[in-house]
């Protein structure tokens, strides 16, 4: 596939982590006391812990929300690339050649540390619980993070993980639009929402260009759990406010006029693991290339559906097939 020129670069900065996929009962949670959905930080011995308790043998694929977002883009045909940090080991090797295999440029530093890691439990309702390690992944030095790494890019897609790193985030943001890109910003979960609200708002009104938020995490960061009023703050200082309803779709605010899209119906999800990424991955695609925000609202519904279909953030050849069809 002929990547596209670099002037449309998305640029994805963020953790390097590998998934570690297991199927679960919503008791294997409960045990855990760990709530079902969102994301719990977790040390090194708690992820051989948890992996301890269960019998079920676990999918390990290349993972982190900004790294499927830029793997979706690259797979889309997107000139894309991807920054980060991993460990010398077997993990940060699968990453970077994930990577690499899909078509996204490596910016990533090696670590002496052990590669990231998140258990994603997965329940018979495919909603999924994270369990992650932030490894390697968080020694990424502010101060190594400077507008060359952001050249030519039109969009920038940090993830929210990154509000746990202030000092991280803000080289991130400001390296960035030096360099002339947007900034897009997945508020990631809702825990994270409720963690860093102190800096979020300041950030958003200050340097968000695209706001990515589900149902969750724009009740969190908004107060209003109703779809009107949630949108219309999380579009109060930005150019597009997207607001992700699962199967009911999505709704993009946009020069003050809101879209509706529809998701895609077809077969039940087997795993949501991804899911907000890839559409992600899909909308910023189209923006970047100058799609209306409908088409680019379809290519995301369609990547979620995708990644939907199978157990993890990975979309196999035939998904991207269908999807690169609607192109």
């Amino acid at each position: 596939m002929t990547p596209r020129p670099y002037k449309n670069r998305i640029t994805g900065i963020g953790s390097a982590l590998v998934d570690i996929l297991i199927n679960e009962s919503d008791d294997f949670l409960k045990k855990l006391n760990k709530l079902k959905g969102g994301m719990t930080l977790v040390e090194l011995d708690d992820i051989k812990a948890i992996l301890a308790r269960t019998d079920k043998p676990p999918a390990v694929v290349p993972g982190g929300a900004a790294c499927n977002t830029i793997i979706g883009v690259g797979r889309l045909g997107g000139t894309a690339r991807f920054i980060g940090r991993r460990g010398n080991d077997n993990f940060g090797t699968l990453f970077e050649d994930a990577l690499r295999s899909a078509h996204v440029a490596p910016e990533l530093t090696v670590s002496s540390s052990p590669t990231g890691s998140v258990i994603s439990v997965i329940t018979p309702d495919a909603q999924r619980s994270m369990f992650t390690y932030l490894g390697a992944s968080t020694e990424m030095a502010p101060h190594r993070i400077t507008p060359d790494l952001f050249a030519d890019t039109v969009i920038t897609m940090i993830e929210g993980y990154l509000l746990f790193n202030p000092e991280l985030m803000m080289a991130a943001v400001h390296a960035a639009k030096k360099a002339g890109s947007m900034i897009a910003l997945d508020l990631a979960s809702f825990e994270v929402v409720n963690a860093c609200r102190e800096i979020l708002e300041d950030l958003i009104k200050d340097h968000v260009d695209v706001l990515i938020a589900n149902e969750d995490e724009a009740s969190a960061f908004t107060g209003y759990s109703d779809e009107k009023n949630a949108l219309q703050a999380l579009s109060a200082h930005v150019t597009y406010g997207v607001l992700k309803l699962g199967k009911r779709g999505s709704v993009i605010s946009f020069n003050g006029r809101t879209t509706r899209i529809d998701a895609v119906s077809g077969k039940q999800a087997r795993d949501t693991t991804g899911a907000g990424d890839l559409w992600a991955a899909g909308f910023l695609f189209g923006i970047a290339n100058g799609f209306s925000v409908e088409k680019s609202g379809e290519l995301a519904s369609a990547c979620g559906y995708e990644v939907c279909q199978v157990i993890g953030a990975q979309i196999p050849e035939d998904g991207w097939e269908r999807i690169r069809a609607l192109i």
